[in-house]
């Protein structure tokens, strides 16, 4: 069994069996008293998060993930179809675990699919940025630096005075922010 000395950014933990994916860490270290591991999770199964603290050297059940990666096909309800690129085997994969960067999926994508021990998709990510082409773009003011714009997809983000409709923009998927213009 492992220790809170093992904990990781987007390690896979179970507590009080219920699985969570662990966001950020913090290692504080008090005046008096021992160190506490300070742990913001998400729940895998709900997509809640919470934070957890542990004392120093407490054990801890780290789960086991492999990780996949799966173009997606359509979607099905609550559900994404993906397919396995060497095996040509499809897969529904439910659309909560990939939470807030659903909005940046296109037909075509590979996703990177983490599943726990009994093959139960745990975890999803998108490519890290994505290209989209902007459809809608407010008029600058000389006052601000960045105006709103809205993209493929319906998607509202900042960007900088001098990008105009048409434009092809690179977006992060995590963040949902401008990167640059392509």
């Amino acid at each position: 069994m492992a220790t809170t000395s093992d904990i990781s950014r987007n390690c896979f933990i179970r507590v009080d069996n219920v699985l969570l994916k662990v966001i950020e860490y913090d290692h504080i270290t008090p005046g008096k008293g021992n160190t506490i591991y300070s742990v913001k999770c998400r729940n895998v199964e709900t997509g809640k998060q919470s934070e957890i603290r542990f004392r120093s050297g407490e054990k801890i059940d780290l789960v086991r993930v492999d990780e996949v990666e799966l173009q997606y096909i359509y979607a099905e309800n609550d559900f994404l179809v993906c397919m396995n690129q060497e095996t040509f085997e499809q897969t529904h994969i439910p659309k909560i675990i990939f939470a807030d960067t659903i909005q940046f999926l296109q037909e075509g994508m590979i996703l990177t699919i983490r599943f726990d021990e009994n093959e139960k998709p745990l975890n999803g990510e998108l490519p890290k940025y994505v290209e989209l082409t902007v459809t809608y773009a407010e008029e600058g003011n000389k006052n601000k630096l960045v105006k709103m714009a809205e993209v493929d997809g319906g998607i509202k983000i900042q960007v900088p005075m001098f990008v105009v409709t048409g434009d092809k923009l690179k977006i992060e998927t995590e963040t949902g922010e401008y990167v640059e213009r392509v």
